[in-house]
Protein backbone atom coordinates (compact mmCIF):
# COMPACT_ATOMS: atom_id res chain seq x y z
CA UNK A 1 0.00 0.00 0.00
CA UNK A 2 1.29 3.29 -1.02
CA UNK A 3 2.44 5.67 2.16
CA UNK A 4 0.89 8.76 1.28
CA UNK A 5 2.46 11.13 4.08
CA UNK A 6 5.67 8.92 3.19
CA UNK A 7 5.52 10.30 -0.78
CA UNK A 8 4.88 13.66 0.34
CA UNK A 9 8.02 13.81 2.78
CA UNK A 10 10.00 12.14 0.23
CA UNK A 11 8.92 14.62 -2.54
CA UNK A 12 8.93 17.88 -0.40
CA UNK A 13 10.97 17.21 2.63
CA UNK A 14 11.39 20.41 5.32
CA UNK A 15 12.97 20.19 8.04
CA UNK A 16 12.48 22.41 11.30
CA UNK A 17 15.35 22.81 13.42
CA UNK A 18 15.57 24.61 16.29
CA UNK A 19 16.70 24.96 20.10
CA UNK A 20 16.71 27.89 22.89
CA UNK A 21 19.57 31.08 22.09
CA UNK A 22 23.17 29.34 22.69
CA UNK A 23 22.28 26.19 21.85
CA UNK A 24 24.80 25.68 19.04
CA UNK A 25 22.03 26.05 15.74
CA UNK A 26 24.32 27.96 13.60
CA UNK A 27 27.27 25.55 14.31
CA UNK A 28 25.67 22.34 13.32
CA UNK A 29 24.05 23.84 10.24
CA UNK A 30 27.52 24.98 9.46
CA UNK A 31 29.25 21.49 10.02
CA UNK A 32 26.90 19.27 9.11
CA UNK A 33 23.99 20.67 6.25
CA UNK A 34 25.51 21.98 3.33
CA UNK A 35 25.91 21.12 -0.39
CA UNK A 36 21.77 20.59 -0.95
CA UNK A 37 19.94 22.38 1.81
CA UNK A 38 19.08 26.47 1.99
CA UNK A 39 17.88 27.84 5.52
CA UNK A 40 14.67 29.92 5.89
CA UNK A 41 15.85 31.45 9.48
CA UNK A 42 13.20 31.65 12.09
CA UNK A 43 15.22 34.12 14.19
CA UNK A 44 13.17 37.58 14.74
CA UNK A 45 16.40 39.96 14.77
CA UNK A 46 18.48 38.46 12.63
CA UNK A 47 16.15 39.60 9.86
CA UNK A 48 17.00 43.55 10.60
CA UNK A 49 20.08 44.53 8.46
CA UNK A 50 22.81 45.76 10.98
CA UNK A 51 22.13 43.66 13.90
CA UNK A 52 24.75 41.22 13.41
CA UNK A 53 26.74 40.92 16.77
CA UNK A 54 23.69 41.56 19.22
CA UNK A 55 21.69 38.80 17.28
CA UNK A 56 24.62 36.33 16.58
CA UNK A 57 23.89 36.47 12.87
CA UNK A 58 25.67 34.24 10.85
CA UNK A 59 28.63 35.58 9.23
CA UNK A 60 29.23 36.59 5.85
CA UNK A 61 31.11 33.05 4.71
CA UNK A 62 28.46 31.16 6.48
CA UNK A 63 25.66 33.04 4.49
CA UNK A 64 27.79 32.87 1.19
CA UNK A 65 28.57 29.54 1.88
CA UNK A 66 24.65 28.62 2.46
CA UNK A 67 21.42 30.22 0.79
CA UNK A 68 19.93 31.80 3.35
CA UNK A 69 15.84 33.63 3.63
CA UNK A 70 14.76 35.87 5.93
CA UNK A 71 17.95 37.57 6.56
CA UNK A 72 18.73 40.55 6.29
CA UNK A 73 15.41 41.90 5.23
CA UNK A 74 14.28 44.94 7.02
CA UNK A 75 15.87 47.94 8.58
CA UNK A 76 15.69 48.34 12.50
CA UNK A 77 12.86 50.86 12.08
CA UNK A 78 10.72 48.58 10.21
CA UNK A 79 7.95 46.26 11.82
CA UNK A 80 7.63 42.57 10.79
CA UNK A 81 5.19 40.52 12.10
CA UNK A 82 4.23 36.89 12.29
CA UNK A 83 2.26 36.96 9.50
CA UNK A 84 4.88 38.54 7.36
CA UNK A 85 7.24 35.43 8.40
CA UNK A 86 4.47 33.18 7.53
CA UNK A 87 3.80 34.43 4.30
CA UNK A 88 7.01 35.35 3.26
CA UNK A 89 8.49 31.53 4.25
CA UNK A 90 5.87 29.83 2.12
CA UNK A 91 7.10 32.21 -0.55
CA UNK A 92 10.82 30.62 -0.05
CA UNK A 93 9.25 27.17 0.07
CA UNK A 94 8.49 27.32 -3.58
CA UNK A 95 11.73 29.12 -3.95
CA UNK A 96 13.68 26.47 -2.60
CA UNK A 97 12.15 23.25 -4.21
CA UNK A 98 12.46 25.42 -7.30
CA UNK A 99 16.05 25.00 -6.88
CA UNK A 100 15.91 21.43 -6.23
CA UNK A 101 17.23 22.27 -2.58
CA UNK A 102 16.18 21.33 1.11
CA UNK A 103 14.16 23.75 2.84
CA UNK A 104 15.62 23.96 6.68
CA UNK A 105 13.71 26.69 8.44
CA UNK A 106 16.08 27.46 11.46
CA UNK A 107 16.32 29.13 14.63
CA UNK A 108 14.62 30.20 17.73
CA UNK A 109 12.08 32.04 17.77
CA UNK A 110 8.98 29.76 18.69
CA UNK A 111 5.97 31.69 17.71
CA UNK A 112 7.23 31.68 14.39
CA UNK A 113 7.34 27.53 13.76
CA UNK A 114 4.45 27.50 16.00
CA UNK A 115 2.39 29.55 13.17
CA UNK A 116 4.56 28.29 10.50
CA UNK A 117 3.54 24.77 11.15
CA UNK A 118 -0.40 25.09 12.26
CA UNK A 119 -1.31 28.41 10.56
CA UNK A 120 -2.14 31.77 11.81
CA UNK A 121 -5.12 32.62 13.63
CA UNK A 122 -7.97 34.76 11.70
CA UNK A 123 -7.04 38.04 14.08
CA UNK A 124 -7.38 41.32 12.22
CA UNK A 125 -4.68 42.47 9.84
CA UNK A 126 -1.89 44.76 11.94
CA UNK A 127 -3.22 48.04 11.07
CA UNK A 128 -0.16 50.59 10.55
CA UNK A 129 -2.04 53.73 12.08
CA UNK A 130 -3.32 51.81 15.00
CA UNK A 131 0.58 50.22 15.39
CA UNK A 132 1.96 53.49 15.20
CA UNK A 133 -0.74 55.21 17.53
CA UNK A 134 0.63 52.37 20.34
CA UNK A 135 4.07 52.87 19.73
CA UNK A 136 4.05 56.08 20.16
CA UNK A 137 2.04 55.53 22.93
CA UNK A 138 4.70 52.83 24.75
CA UNK A 139 7.34 55.24 24.13
CA UNK A 140 5.91 58.26 26.09
CA UNK A 141 4.61 55.90 28.87
CA UNK A 142 6.52 52.33 28.94
CA UNK A 143 6.43 48.92 27.71
CA UNK A 144 4.94 48.36 31.68
CA UNK A 145 2.29 50.31 31.35
CA UNK A 146 1.58 48.63 27.69
CA UNK A 147 2.08 44.70 29.29
CA UNK A 148 -0.66 46.21 32.53
CA UNK A 149 -2.96 47.53 29.89
CA UNK A 150 -3.05 43.86 28.58
CA UNK A 151 -3.34 42.14 31.80
CA UNK A 152 -6.67 44.46 32.29
CA UNK A 153 -8.13 43.61 28.52
CA UNK A 154 -7.05 40.17 28.01
CA UNK A 155 -5.27 38.45 31.13
CA UNK A 156 -5.46 34.95 29.30
CA UNK A 157 -2.71 36.32 26.72
CA UNK A 158 -0.91 38.19 29.79
CA UNK A 159 -0.74 34.83 31.06
CA UNK A 160 0.99 33.59 27.97
CA UNK A 161 3.33 37.15 27.34
CA UNK A 162 6.32 37.74 28.82
CA UNK A 163 6.45 41.49 30.08
CA UNK A 164 9.87 41.96 27.89
CA UNK A 165 8.01 40.64 24.74
CA UNK A 166 7.02 43.86 23.06
CA UNK A 167 6.14 42.58 19.69
CA UNK A 168 3.73 40.39 21.16
CA UNK A 169 2.53 42.95 24.09
CA UNK A 170 2.18 45.43 21.18
CA UNK A 171 0.09 43.10 19.09
CA UNK A 172 -1.93 42.16 21.76
CA UNK A 173 -3.27 46.18 22.01
CA UNK A 174 -3.38 46.55 18.64
CA UNK A 175 -5.85 43.54 18.09
CA UNK A 176 -7.69 44.90 20.98
CA UNK A 177 -7.92 48.06 19.67
CA UNK A 178 -8.59 47.33 15.81
CA UNK A 179 -11.29 45.05 16.81
CA UNK A 180 -12.63 45.13 20.42
CA UNK A 181 -11.76 41.73 21.01
CA UNK A 182 -9.14 40.64 22.97
CA UNK A 183 -6.42 38.33 21.35
CA UNK A 184 -6.85 35.26 23.58
CA UNK A 185 -10.34 34.86 21.50
CA UNK A 186 -8.66 34.06 18.54
CA UNK A 187 -7.11 30.35 18.32
CA UNK A 188 -4.80 29.29 16.88
CA UNK A 189 -5.21 26.27 14.80
CA UNK A 190 -5.03 23.00 16.72
CA UNK A 191 -3.83 20.93 13.33
CA UNK A 192 -0.45 21.39 10.82
CA UNK A 193 -1.42 22.64 7.85
CA UNK A 194 -1.87 20.94 4.73
CA UNK A 195 0.88 19.33 3.07
CA UNK A 196 3.67 20.24 5.77
CA UNK A 197 5.34 17.00 7.10
CA UNK A 198 8.83 17.80 8.48
CA UNK A 199 11.30 16.37 10.33
CA UNK A 200 11.42 18.39 13.61
CA UNK A 201 14.64 18.74 15.52
CA UNK A 202 15.07 20.50 18.63
CA UNK A 203 18.71 20.91 19.93
CA UNK A 204 18.85 21.02 23.66
CA UNK A 205 21.80 21.11 26.70
CA UNK A 206 21.44 20.59 30.27
CA UNK A 207 20.64 23.57 32.06
CA UNK A 208 24.27 24.40 33.82
CA UNK A 209 25.56 23.73 30.07
CA UNK A 210 23.49 25.80 28.48
CA UNK A 211 24.04 28.55 31.15
CA UNK A 212 27.98 28.62 30.66
CA UNK A 213 27.59 28.65 26.65
CA UNK A 214 25.23 32.06 26.99
CA UNK A 215 27.72 33.57 29.36
CA UNK A 216 30.48 32.67 26.69
CA UNK A 217 28.80 34.03 23.66
CA UNK A 218 27.45 37.15 25.35
CA UNK A 219 31.51 38.05 26.39
CA UNK A 220 32.28 37.04 22.79
CA UNK A 221 29.82 39.64 21.72
CA UNK A 222 31.59 42.24 23.28
CA UNK A 223 34.98 41.20 22.43
CA UNK A 224 33.44 40.82 18.45
CA UNK A 225 32.51 44.89 18.55
CA UNK A 226 28.92 45.08 20.07
CA UNK A 227 29.40 48.61 21.84
CA UNK A 228 30.46 49.81 18.04
CA UNK A 229 27.12 47.89 16.75
CA UNK A 230 25.42 49.83 18.52
CA UNK A 231 27.05 53.73 18.48
CA UNK A 232 26.75 53.03 14.49
CA UNK A 233 23.11 52.42 15.01
CA UNK A 234 22.50 55.66 17.53
CA UNK A 235 24.10 56.93 14.95
CA UNK A 236 21.28 56.09 12.59
CA UNK A 237 18.60 57.34 15.13
CA UNK A 238 17.90 54.38 16.70
CA UNK A 239 15.41 54.45 20.07
CA UNK A 240 14.07 51.75 22.19
CA UNK A 241 11.67 52.18 20.71
CA UNK A 242 12.37 50.44 17.12
CA UNK A 243 11.36 47.07 16.66
CA UNK A 244 14.97 45.99 15.91
CA UNK A 245 16.30 47.30 18.99
CA UNK A 246 13.83 45.30 20.93
CA UNK A 247 16.22 42.33 20.79
CA UNK A 248 18.15 40.78 23.80
CA UNK A 249 21.49 42.42 23.14
CA UNK A 250 19.75 45.90 22.38
CA UNK A 251 17.26 47.04 24.91
CA UNK A 252 19.53 45.94 27.95
CA UNK A 253 21.62 49.39 26.56
CA UNK A 254 18.41 51.69 26.00
CA UNK A 255 16.87 50.59 30.09
CA UNK A 256 19.99 51.25 31.65
CA UNK A 257 20.32 54.73 29.80
CA UNK A 258 17.26 55.27 30.45
CA UNK A 259 17.60 54.46 34.34
CA UNK A 260 20.76 56.47 34.05
CA UNK A 261 22.80 53.25 35.39
CA UNK A 262 24.36 52.61 32.37
CA UNK A 263 27.98 50.76 32.59
CA UNK A 264 29.49 47.85 30.23
CA UNK A 265 29.48 45.13 33.39
CA UNK A 266 25.59 45.85 34.06
CA UNK A 267 25.32 45.32 30.33
CA UNK A 268 27.05 42.47 29.98
CA UNK A 269 25.16 40.76 33.26
CA UNK A 270 21.99 42.00 32.01
CA UNK A 271 22.23 40.41 28.75
CA UNK A 272 23.30 37.04 30.25
CA UNK A 273 20.73 37.25 32.84
CA UNK A 274 17.99 37.82 29.79
CA UNK A 275 19.16 35.25 27.70
CA UNK A 276 18.75 32.84 30.40
CA UNK A 277 15.44 33.49 30.94
CA UNK A 278 14.59 33.55 27.29
CA UNK A 279 16.09 29.94 26.94
CA UNK A 280 14.00 29.55 29.84
CA UNK A 281 10.50 30.69 27.75
CA UNK A 282 11.81 29.14 24.64
CA UNK A 283 11.81 25.30 25.50
CA UNK A 284 8.46 25.69 27.26
CA UNK A 285 7.23 26.91 24.30
CA UNK A 286 8.75 24.60 22.30
CA UNK A 287 7.67 21.82 24.10
CA UNK A 288 4.20 22.98 23.01
CA UNK A 289 4.83 21.97 19.28
CA UNK A 290 3.95 17.70 18.99
CA UNK A 291 6.23 15.36 16.80
CA UNK A 292 9.72 17.05 18.25
CA UNK A 293 13.18 14.35 17.91
CA UNK A 294 15.13 16.43 20.62
CA UNK A 295 18.54 16.12 20.14
CA UNK A 296 22.04 17.19 22.02
CA UNK A 297 23.59 19.04 19.02
CA UNK A 298 27.24 17.05 19.70
CA UNK A 299 25.38 13.96 18.92
CA UNK A 300 25.73 13.88 14.95
CA UNK A 301 25.18 10.15 14.60
CA UNK A 302 21.74 10.21 16.02
CA UNK A 303 20.90 13.36 13.69
CA UNK A 304 22.22 11.33 11.01
CA UNK A 305 19.81 8.73 11.64
CA UNK A 306 16.82 10.85 11.87
CA UNK A 307 17.92 12.12 8.34
CA UNK A 308 18.30 8.91 6.85
CA UNK A 309 14.83 7.78 8.29
CA UNK A 310 12.81 11.06 6.83
CA UNK A 311 14.27 10.81 3.65
CA UNK A 312 14.69 6.86 2.96
CA UNK A 313 11.37 5.42 4.91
Amino acid sequence: MLNIQSSIRNKYPLIFLFGPTGVGKTALLENFFHDNYSIINADSIQIFRHLNIGSAKPDEAMLSRIPHYLVNIREPHESFSVGDFVHLSDDALVDIRAHNRIPIVCGGTAYYFKHFYYGLPVSPKSSTEVRLLIARKVEEKSLAWAYEELQRIDPLSATKIHPSDSYRVTRALEVYETSGKPLSSYQVPSVPRTGLHPLIIGLHRDKKELHERIEERVDMMFKAGLMDEIEALLQMGATASWPGMQGIGYREYFTLKENNSFSIPLMRDMIISNSQKYAKRQMTFFRSIEGVNWVHPDDTSRIEELLNTYYFV
